[in-house]
């Protein structure tokens, strides 16, 4: 054999087998693998090419080692994570892909300079991009009979676990389907993490052609396919570089200040035996999720977050995950005060909705019927109607919800033209409403549209001061569907200047209501749209701006292909999430995407000021509670 062939064979060998030519090496198939359905295998191909998409080749290579952590130990046989350390391997050329190991000391072993070293009877999990013609055909015909999305033009992963014998042989077996799940969890954070990372220029050798990055952790939630749910649809994923990092806060803390500095945590004797006082209803210890009233629970001493039913259990879930989150936590219970809108006087916490809304006798009433559980079963924009305003409200009193009527007096320079709002405050004050009224809950979703148009998209408030229409495609309507009496308040609000189009697109909306337009005002028209947005967009009009409320973005599939639409379109288009740490997963996805974040997030002033907690957590979110925008 030529020399050089031999060489280029050996390094080949080297890389377990895999280079061009020569195939995965192991003859391995997810088809072959225990349990598999070709249902599992979509979404893990799908995730695959999203990864591939990001192309982290060109920042990474295999001396960048990864931690990672899917959900908590006791998810997994044996309560031990099954790769908890990963690489990107053929950023210097060969073969793209990365490698997972069963911990740090064995990545540091099997690192060289450029390529994987092999040590014996050390086990690790391959995902290899491959080109079609050079798999094996059991691959080649199960990619063919399922459809799967390619990655790049014409590449597939290919997934096994590899092992060195004592003798210097290379094993392979197919993965298991507990290994897959693993992988496919990893895959998707890793997409929206790691173009995160900050080079730290100053840091590295100087004799080193290797990037140095920023120590870097971020914990992303994860949708689970149908298929890998299990009755969990959410998993928390972190990602960490180097391993090992955990949440610090910054040392000159701020209201707005967020972790960006990690390090090894305080005493662990810190964080124990600390006694909830609080008046909430029951929580959901975040170990065991054994449910326990505030009286009986404990928190973490740091954050005052989360919540614990024993010690055993907080001790415990800081060893296995809390210990990373606790810094961002901290820093999100801080900012509580500053969310808190102290000029309500109705009840602003809803943890049990059903109680909430019986407090106020409007329990099963008008509009409220979204706002608890009771009327799940009916779908979204087909509650039943009487009929009046007053009956919409839910009986409330006529001087507790606005009529629909124009606002008084409302001239600049003479001159009608729109409403500028800077909160609550000023909207009760203008429409004459007690602050015992909790109308602010519902038309938290009408106020904050009407305030991205008239205060953050620049391009729509000159629109609606000439007195033109402005055409507003708003993406997954549930609840809303059945507020449109509260949507009407945008056409007084308009104050005789400018009209607006608003075209409601999601799969929520009943079959029967798709198609239809309803005239909320003489000023505001709603269409509604069934579908998929990407999918329904061509044949809508062309909007000035977008809307997502309380949209997410990390939590479903179908966002990918609106994100792109979005992006390639360049429209203005603005998000809302409940919570600092849901923004923090949208900003990534968002990122993911390749959309630029134009209008950073911030608290929302039109917020629904009634609180809700996570069931474990004493974390507080707030229907539409932050907003950020792109293209804008």
């Amino acid at each position: 054999m030529d020399l050089r062939l031999k060489n280029l064979f050996d390094r080949f060998q080297e890389q377990f087998g895999s280079g061009p030519g020569l195939g995965p090496g192991s003859g391995t198939c997810l088809m072959k693998v225990e349990g598999i359905s070709s249902n599992f295998i979509k979404p893990l191909f799908k995730a695959s090419a999203a990864l591939y998409r990001t192309e982290p080749w060109r920042r990474l290579r295999p001396g960048h080692l990864f931690g990672v952590r899917v959900g908590k130990d006791s998810d997994w046989s044996g309560k031990k994570q099954p790769f908890p350390c990963s690489q990107f391997i053929g950023g210097d050329g060969g073969d793209i892909g990365f490698y997972m190991f069963r911990s740090e000391n064995d990545a540091k072993k099997m690192t060289g300079p450029r390529e994987t070293i092999r040590v014996p009877n050390v086990e690790l999990l391959r995902v290899t991009y491959e080109l079609e013609t050079l798999m094996f055909p059991s691959n080649r015909k199960m990619i063919k009979s399922l459809s799967l999305e390619a990655s790049g033009n014409d590449r597939f992963p290919v997934i096994d676990v590899a092992r060195c014998t004592s003798s210097g042989e290379l094993q392979f077996r197919n993965p298991t389907l507990e290994e897959l799940k693993f992988v496919y969890a990893f895959l998707r954070a890793i997409s929206l993490v790691h173009p995160l990372l900050q080079e730290d220029k100053e840091g590295g050798s100087n004799w080193t052609r290797l990037t140095c990055f920023d120590p870097f952790i971020e914990t992303v939630d994860i949708q689970w396919p149908p298929e890998m749910a299990r009755g969990h649809e959410l998993v928390a994923v972190t990602i960490s570089h180097p391993p090992g990092q955990a949440y610090e806060e910054k040392t000159s803390s701020t209201a707005s200040s967020t972790p960006t500095k990690y390090a090894e945590p305080p005493d662990e004797a810190t964080f124990m035996d600390v006694r909830v006082n609080s008046n909430s209803s029951s929580r959901h210890c975040a170990m065991c999720e054994k449910e326990v009233n505030g009286e009986q629970s404990l928190c973490c001493g740091r954050c005052r977050a989360v919540v614990y039913c024993t010690s055993l259990c907080q001790k415990q879930h800081w060893k296995e995950s809390h210990k990373s989150m606790c810094g961002l936590y901290k820093a999100m219970m801080e900012r509580e005060e500053e969310l808190v809108m102290k000029i309500f006087t109705f009840p602003c916490s809803a943890d049990q909705p059903c109680k909430w809304l019986e407090s106020l006798g409007i329990h099963q009433k008008g509009m409220w019927r979204r706002k608890c559980s009771c009327y799940s079963h009916c779908p979204f924009g087909l509650l039943p109607v009487k009929g009046g305003l007053w009956d919409s409200w839910g009986g409330l009193g006529e001087e507790e919800y606005p009529g629909d009527v124009p606002f008084r007096n409302q001239l600049r320079d003479g001159i009608s033209s729109p409403i500028l709002l800077s909160g609550w405050s000023e909207y009760y004050n203008l429409r004459s409403l007690p602050l015992s009224t909790p109308v602010a809950d519902i038309l938290s979703h009408p106020l904050t549209v009407y305030y991205i148009l008239t205060a953050l998209s620049i391009n729509s408030k000159n629109l609606l001061l000439k007195g033109k229409e402005v055409i507003l495609h708003y993406l997954g309507p549930e609840g809303e569907m059945d507020w449109m009496p509260a949507f009407a308040e945008i056409g007084h609000l308009l104050n005789g200047l400018g009209n607006i189009q608003i075209v409601m697109v999601g799969p929520e909306v009943p079959t029967s209501l798709s198609g239809t337009t309803s005239g909320i005002s003489s000023r505001v028209r709603v269409n509604l749209v069934r579908g998929v947005y990407q999918e329904e967009a061509t044949y809508l009009p062309s909007p000035h701006v977008i809307v997502a409320l309380n949209c997410a973005l990390d939590r479903y599939s179908n966002w990918g292909g609106a994100l792109d639409l979005i992006k390639s379109t360049g429209v203005p288009a603005f998000f809302t999430e409940q919570s600092e740490i849901l923004c923090a997963n949208a900003k990534q996805v968002l990122r993911g995407a390749g959309l630029h974040i134009t209008h950073p997030v911030t608290p929302n002033p039109f917020r629904s000021p009634v609180k809700n907690h996570n069931s474990s957590t004493n974390l507080p979110s707030y229907s539409n509670g932050f907003v950020l925008g792109v293209n804008t």
